[in-house]
């Protein structure tokens, strides 16, 4: 019998056994906004479905041990054979394969597909986020394939399939492929119209052998990739395969996979390029404009991401708080802890509001949205993975000494928190994005101004926060030293608008008061105690069953 001094009392229950998707109001509503009623239904018993799956006890189990297990790298076999493969823990593919099976790669080619998509990954990848890098690149490499009809008619059905099929084939012989991508080297990193790695045509059109190296290579293990080289008429756009339609295996010589602070269950490795045959995808010297759509696709998923990772945290932050008590009471109960609670749901809610916009921007593809996405993406990308580290951590704080500690689960957000705001371009490189729209784009300013002015008039702060960025945008001149202050004022307005138009009043009102009214301080949990805070912390509880 334990003894007397070990009974357990005021411990919190985990958070488990419920439905990640219809918990999640912000979410919710946001899928039945921007999705058709035809087919609407379908679509919320879908991520229904998916949503049961995340909350389950045996997918955060799978989260769990493929974090513990990181990917392994064998060079050789037994024999000395070159094989350059990595293994995974079986948890790694159960994860993969529930997310494939759920459509997480298949978003171009269906009504709705992208905010079906986005919704899925933001639910599924609250169970574990580092699977979610080769899901993220094998559905963002569509548009960059579809430069090329041929390699498109090849290529996109694997790509978008639902059955997932690990180990390394011919494409040919497998029902469905993943896709990775290899941009940067060791010499340039983001730089890179400065990379070194050679294409050498053949004699056959469109097929070369490459030669040279990628610093970040991200799921070795998958199918193909798409990698940027020097060739001919400068750097342009190739498809690698890891495996030749023969069965023989490309030279992809794999040196080593990278120790990373987060996102361990995912293999990101250095390669390494010698007679590699490689077909080209678009024009000889037009790589980066081949490549730039997928780039641009797997950025939304960035913001989508830093999204999931902020609900969770914020869930798990409301769910202890709502068990857990301390001075005669709930925490939840405690007005400062609500003040906090209420001021990290407002981030997470405006975060899903703005990645789910974007995705139906995606869907509706015309020649408006197209233009509102190229400001809208980076400076989403630039403003909502930013705000990630800063919500994970005070969410981890809202635990105490709980948080802190492995088996929360909250350590392994903090690590993976950074990570999004790093890929596929950093926040410099987003704010500069958007300077280049802005100046050479005048329809891309124009869109997101038309966006932003459908809440004009409903909320003074808004209106404020508007007049204030024009005059900003009046004056371009040395505009590159405040570029982060610009790009982070355009976020804001533009997640005011969204909320001001989609969300509760009190969400809206808050959101106004803090981020736009300049009623805030420097830390979680200085909202205005005259704001209805509690409404607000009760609707970002995870729903429990």
């Amino acid at each position: 019998m334990a003894p007397s001094t070990h009974t357990v009392t005021n411990q919190v229950p985990p958070l488990v056994g419920y439905d990640v998707f219809a918990g999640d109001r912000a979410l919710t509503e946001a899928v039945e906004r921007h999705l058709a009623p035809g087919i609407l239904r379908e679509a919320q018993e879908e991520l229904s479905t998916l949503g049961r799956a995340a909350g389950s006890a045996q997918a955060q189990e799978w989260g769990a041990q493929a974090n513990e297990n990181p990917p392994k790298l064998r060079t050789h076999d037994r024999y000395g054979h070159r094989v350059d493969e990595v293994d995974f823990h079986p948890a790694w593919h159960r994860l993969l394969g529930h997310a494939v099976t759920a459509g997480l790669t298949d978003a171009w080619g269906r009504e709705g597909g992208h905010v079906r998509r986005a919704a899925g990954f933001l639910v599924w990848t609250q169970a574990e986020a580092g699977h979610g890098c080769p899901l993220s690149m094998t559905h963002a490499a569509v548009p960059a394939l579809r430069t090329d009809p041929a390699l498109a008619a090849e290529w996109e059905p694997l790509l978008t399939s639902h059955v997932y099929e690990e180990g390394l084939r011919p494409a040919s012989q497998k029902a469905g492929v993943l896709f990775g991508m290899g941009m940067t080297e060791k010499q340039g990193g983001t730089d890179v119209r400065s990379n070194t790695t050679r294409a050498e045509a053949l004699a056959a059109d469109g097929e070369y052998l490459l030669t040279g190296h990628k610093w970040f290579c991200s799921a070795p293990m998958s199918d193909g990739f798409l990698v940027l080289a020097q060739a001919a008429d400068g750097l342009s756009c190739f498809l690698v395969p890891r495996v030749l339609p023969d069965g023989a295996r490309n030279p992809f010589a794999l040196q080593r996979l990278k120790d990373k602070l987060g996102n361990r269950s995912n293999a990101s490795g250095e390669i390494e390029f010698d007679g590699t045959w490689a077909r080209r995808v678009g024009e000889e010297g037009r790589g980066v404009r081949t490549i730039i759509e997928m780039v641009a696709a797997t950025r939304l998923d960035c913001v989508v991401g830093s999204a999931a990772l902020m609900r969770q945290a914020v869930a798990q932050a409301i769910h202890h708080s709502a068990h857990r008590s301390a001075f005669g009471g709930l925490l939840i109960e405690k007005p400062l802890m609500r003040n906090v609670l209420a001021d990290l749901a407002l981030e997470s809610e405006a975060a899903t509001t703005l990645a789910l916009r974007l995705a139906a921007a995606y869907d509706a593809d015309t020649e408006q949205e197209r233009a509102f996405l190229r400001i809208a993406v980076p400076a989403a990308k630039y403003w909502v993975t930013k705000r990630c580290s800063a919500v994970v951590g005070e969410a981890l704080e809202c635990l105490g000494g709980n948080g802190y500690v492995e088996e929360s689960g909250m350590p392994r957000l903090l690590r993976e928190a950074p990570l999004n705001s790093i890929w596929e371009g950093s926040g410099n490189v987003q704010a500069l994005d958007v300077l280049r729209a802005l100046q050479r784009e005048p329809g891309a300013l124009d869109a997101f101004l038309r966006e932003v002015g459908k809440a004009r008039g409903a909320d003074h702060r808004l209106d404020a926060a508007i007049k204030d960025l024009l005059t900003e945008l009046a004056d371009l001149e040395a505009v590159e030293a405040r570029a982060r202050r610009l790009v982070e004022r355009m976020a804001l307005v533009l997640q005011g608008s969204l909320l001001l138009r989609w969300a509760p009043p009190e969400v809206a009102d808050a959101f106004c008061a803090s981020r736009l009214g300049g009623d805030w301080g420097s830390a979680f949990g200085t909202l205005p105690h005259s704001l209805d805070l509690a409404t607000v912390v009760e609707r970002a509880r995870a729903g429990e069953s």
